[in-house]
């Protein structure tokens, strides 16, 4: 192994270094402060766990994702955690067991087997919260307005938000009875956005005249707000569920413009986490990015596998990526003290620290100086007691 081959990093894998370090620990102390302003309490789930419990329920999209290791303590499997959603259902299913709604937060690392194929990486800090308890409508409101005001606490300006309803496409392939294989390849022609494939799988599948014009509606119905009326035509004689997840999206869409200024951007053909999400979903992008920032939805039930089914909805974000919105606050610099060891000295410099202040002690035969440690201030044995001075280009040398 040759000296390079020692520094290299897996692929998808990187280290944080200053100065964005510090802007993620900065913007991570702002968002968990937000949520706990709205009420939100922070949990920490382990790293890793065993794998019958990390892939459960609404974990078993997640096998390719999951590093797997064996435990040597009990020989049984364990998977790293590629996604904190599963974990924080299980603590509020089977740890926590409150009553009505339990709102939860978290900032952790997670780890996954494969690069993401939208953000890149294998470990991104996955920041988000999840509420459970609670079906309504209000509830994905205010995981909606959460997201929008995270991105703006991490500094995003212009921001467009993509809302969908998985309900839709359920709805309608429950109406037409279709099979597994059939529903498989009408996902697959949807999900592509083909609509000579979607055309070719409907004739094949659908018998019913409506329903099958309703499936190639799907395809067409991505757009602004006038969208909701066009579906509302295409969907006249649909299932009721159809026009009761068209009635919720547009509440949201209201309720979004009455407190953000957005734009809006509706999908009804989007079926991203089609065996996770039962409902609503949303997706927010910055202009500049090529992927979503913060995706999330409304995924019912998802602790059954844990003995408590429970209404949920949540988002999550990348920190590493939020945190490149924008640059961190300027600091108010250091102080430079001299490598001395007196008794005044150290309680200056104490004193100094107990205040908050950042303070850099030289070392003995240290050739660095003040600047190189962005100092702006030194401190110096005036008048009999140490005081702190400004540096100049011409003292920082």
């Amino acid at each position: 192994m040759t000296i390079a081959d020692r520094w290299l990093l897996p692929d998808g894998m990187d280290e944080v270094l200053p100065p964005q370090a510090s802007r993620m620990e900065e913007l991570r102390r702002a968002l968990l402060d937000l949520y706990h302003c709205w009420g939100y309490d922070q949990v920490m789930p382990p790293p890793v766990e065993f794998l019958d419990s990390l892939l459960t329920g609404t974990g078993t999209d997640l096998d390719l994702q999951t590093f797997k290791l064996t435990d040597q303590l009990t020989g049984r499997m364990m998977g790293a955690s590629a996604d904190v959603t599963p974990q924080v259902a299980r603590m509020d299913a089977h740890s926590l067991k409150r009553q009505g709604p339990v709102r939860l937060c978290y900032c952790t690392n997670v780890l996954r087997a494969k690069a993401d194929q939208h953000q890149g990486g294998r470990s991104p800090v996955q920041v988000g919260v999840e509420l459970f308890g609670h079906a309504g409508l209000e509830a994905d409101s205010e995981i909606i307005h959460l997201a929008l005001a995270s991105l703006k606490a991490a500094g995003a300006g212009e921001i467009h938000l993509a809302l969908g309803h998985i309900g839709i496409y359920r709805s309608l392939v429950e109406a037409a009875a279709l099979n597994d294989q059939q529903e498989s390849a009408l996902f697959e022609a949807l999900a592509l956005k083909s609509p000579g494939q979607l055309a070719q799988q409907v004739a094949a599948s659908v018998s019913d005249p409506a329903l099958a014009d309703m499936f190639m509606a799907l395809g067409e119905l991505h757009g602004d707000a006038g969208i909701l009326g066009q579906a509302r035509e295409r969907f006249a004689g649909a299932p009721v569920s159809v026009t009761a997840a068209l009635d919720q999206l547009d509440a949201l869409y209201q309720g979004i413009l009455a407190r953000f200024d957005v734009s809006l951007y509706f999908d009804l053909a989007e079926l991203r986490g089609y065996q996770y999400h039962t409902g609503m979903m949303f997706a927010a992008y910055v202009p500049g990015y090529g992927h979503a920032l913060a995706k999330g939805g409304r995924y019912d039930d998802t602790g059954r596998a844990f003995g408590r089914a429970r209404p949920a909805t949540g988002f999550s974000m990348d920190l590493k990526q939020l945190a490149s919105l924008a640059l961190a606050s300027p600091g108010k610099g250091a102080i430079w003290a001299p490598a001395e060891e007196n008794e005044s000295l150290n309680a200056a410099i104490v004193a100094l620290r107990e205040q908050g202040e950042r303070v850099i002690q030289a070392l003995p035969g240290q050739r660095t100086g003040p600047a190189e440690h962005d100092c702006d201030r030194r401190l110096e044995f005036i008048d009999g007691c140490w005081q702190t001075t400004a540096l100049t280009q011409e003292t920082s040398a």
